[in-house]
């Protein structure tokens, strides 16, 4: 009896051994296989977008990926993803892309890949301490009587701060008939320093912000509140408080945040395409990314690496089937 027992102590030790090398060869061949699937992956001109696609990156780093990035302003990713240059985009926001990317789906040159949780705005913005220099903000009509506080001298047009972005503001200052001209940057930082140095020095500033952002928590302000959005507004130069100059109305309030992909990217890494189509960023995820950097001060890898940790349970649900989860 003992000899038996002994024998068939022998024999499940022995197919439990069998039973893991087998699991971990397959492993082994699966981030072998792995290792030859290069995804590339844009990095575009917020912090955000950024942080989150090398957070996305690592994780796919991890299970052995050929992760490469390449960076970019935003009209050069649309060409790129088509051809599969980089193969997704993670944060395409409603009112900067929305009939951009609608326009390459349509003539199926890339494909939507679903919408995030997050609900964002993007809007012309302020500091909280404006209010106090130009009564009646947030209604857009108190900007027609104190355009002048936001001048750079000797000129008395007032200065909106947009980044490297194509919006309607041109349009919108027209057709409103606002005493303002527009500064455009090259990059997404010289915005923040102007408005920490105005913050701190209580220099009125008003620039193109949005949310989910970093400023949602971190500097008190309010976006301007402009004649309401209706698509009417783009098309119909009749419709509006002026009869005839389109865009004079705000952005969408509460629009979309969506994710794009290449159209071969199913067929080229179909764990990838997975996880991307379950990818579902909230408020606070975009925002803490972009703290993360711009408030707390960190470096893109440093940012990344920490936002990785903390919602790292929810990007393995992403793959909740186990398409990503061997490790």
């Amino acid at each position: 009896m003992n000899t038996t027992i002994k024998l068939l102590f022998i024999f499940k030790r022995k197919r439990i051994f069998f039973l893991l090398s087998f699991v971990l060869l397959q492993t082994n061949l699966s981030f072998a296989s792995n290792s030859n699937i290069k995804i590339s992956i844009p990095l575009l001109d917020w912090s955000s977008q950024r942080v989150i696609s090398k957070s996305i990156g690592a994780h796919l780093s991890k299970h052995q990926y050929n992760v490469h990035y390449k960076t970019m302003p935003e009209h050069d990713l649309w060409g790129s993803q088509a051809r599969g240059i980089v193969h997704f985009q993670i944060e395409v926001w409603q009112a900067s892309a929305g009939r951009e990317s609608q326009l390459m789906v349509d003539k199926k040159r890339f494909i939507e890949l679903g919408k995030h949780t997050a609900k964002p705005i993007e809007e012309w913005w302020y500091p909280l301490f404006v209010e106090e220099l130009c009564p009646g903000l947030p209604d857009w009509t108190a900007l027609l009587e104190c355009s002048h506080i936001f001048a750079e001298p000797p000129s008395t047009k007032g200065v909106y701060h947009l980044g490297p972005w194509e919006y309607n503001d041109a349009d919108l200052i027209r057709s409103l008939g606002l005493n303002f001209t527009i500064e455009k940057h090259n990059s997404i930082d010289e915005i923040w320093r102007e408005l920490k140095e105005a913050q701190a020095s209580k220099k009125p500033i008003i620039l193109l912000n949005w949310t989910p952002n970093w400023t949602d928590q971190r500097i008190p302000g309010k976006f301007v509140q402009f004649p309401k959005y209706h698509p009417q507004c783009e098309t119909d130069a009749s419709w509006g408080v002026n009869s005839k100059l389109k865009y004079d109305c705000a952005n969408i309030k509460e629009g979309w945040i969506k994710k794009t992909a290449w159209a071969g990217l199913l067929k080229h890494a179909p764990c990838v395409y997975q996880l991307i189509e379950n990818m579902d960023l909230t408020n606070e995820m975009i925002a803490e990314a972009a703290a993360l950097v711009i408030f707390n001060g960190l470096n893109e890898e440093q940012a990344s690496i920490k936002w990785l940790d903390k919602y790292q349970k929810s990007v393995d649900s992403w793959s909740a089937d186990g398409c990503l989860s061997t490790l």
